[in-house]
């Protein structure tokens, strides 16, 4: 496929990508600083990468947006409504979430900051739209992965001590897994441009686990249970056994690359279903927070102004 070639037209499936309005709360006094079970490097890991969402959230929504105007297929055209509904909320329950880490000691608020300038740069003054979009196309194909590793180990979702944060993060994996194919599907009907698509997968590769890295060791300086270095070597040592560093996580990321690659190659109808029924059936663990905030699906409109 040649630089000013494009992707073979494609009908878009049914998926249901619903906009939830839900919000989380978490304990005022009691919180522990070390919410992954006690795990230093965890606890900031995931810190890090709440911190990076609600700016990262915002990007993907206008790079999305940019394109609306020209999709064409009515399938899609719903489900970047749906996309862009759960995105929002996501931004925001995020926020809420920093705000806590930040109470604890996290640097959430100076990362939250210093993303909101990077993306604020990279979509008003150096990045075209289609490389703006192609980096959401990439940036939610390492959320979707992440999300599945939640959504599919125990192991997985045992790390987490605070129920509150569990569900949040359940919540918005499955979401991120609901929607895993739409900004994709965007790039592919109004660019499709495989080289840009792999050529900024490969920078964002680089950039992104940089950061997480960077952001990750400097929030680890400035916690000072870091100087019981028998207790961080522990925490660095559970690395290797981590399911979200395992083998397959990288081989799927890697998938991306592929000529052929597409979002749904990997299918989690069976998984997405299963945490729908979880999470928001009738007896599931957070349905009755859709009731009591006036209902579940909500629209686009509802969900930026939330």
């Amino acid at each position: 496929m040649t630089d000013t070639e494009t992707a073979e037209s494609r009908t878009i499936p049914f998926r249901t990508v619903r906009t939830r309005r839900i919000a989380f709360e978490y304990p005022t006094t009691d919180l522990p600083r070390h919410y992954m079970n006690d795990d230093l490097v965890m606890s900031h890991f995931v810190s890090v990468l709440s911190a990076l969402f609600p700016n990262g959230e915002d990007f993907f929504v206008q790079s999305v947006r940019n394109y609306r105007d020209q999709i064409v297929d009515p399938q899609l055209k719903k489900q970047v409504g749906g996309f862009i509904g759960q995105e929002a909320i996501h931004g925001r329950e995020h926020r809420t979430f920093n705000d806590r880490l930040h109470q604890l000691g996290y640097p959430t608020h100076r990362i939250d900051k210093g993303v909101g300038l990077l993306f604020k740069g990279l979509g008003g003054k150096y990045l075209s739209k289609r490389v703006q979009l192609a980096v959401t196309a990439a940036l939610e194909h390492y959320t979707a992965t992440l999300a599945e590793v939640l959504l599919s180990s125990p192991e997985a979702r045992n790390m987490f001590s605070v129920d509150e944060i569990r569900s949040l993060l359940l919540w918005h994996a499955l979401e991120e897994s609901e929607h895993k194919s739409v900004a994709f599907d965007v790039y592919q009907e109004a660019v499709g441009n495989y080289r840009i698509r792999v050529r900024v997968m490969n920078v964002v590769t680089v950039a992104f686990i940089a950061a997480v890295i960077f952001e990750t060791f400097l929030s680890l300086l400035g916690d000072p249970a870091t100087r019981d270095l028998k207790r961080l070597r522990r925490s660095l040592g559970a690395l290797r056994s981590s399911p979200f560093l395992h083998a397959d996580v990288w081989r799927h990321l890697r998938d991306y690359n592929r000529p052929d690659f597409h979002p749904d190659d990997r299918d989690t109808t069976e998984l997405v279903e299963r945490w729908r029924t979880t999470l928001f059936g009738e007896e599931g663990s957070l349905a009755d927070r859709l009731k009591s905030r006036g209902g579940g699906s909500g629209d686009e409109a509802a969900a930026e102004a939330g």
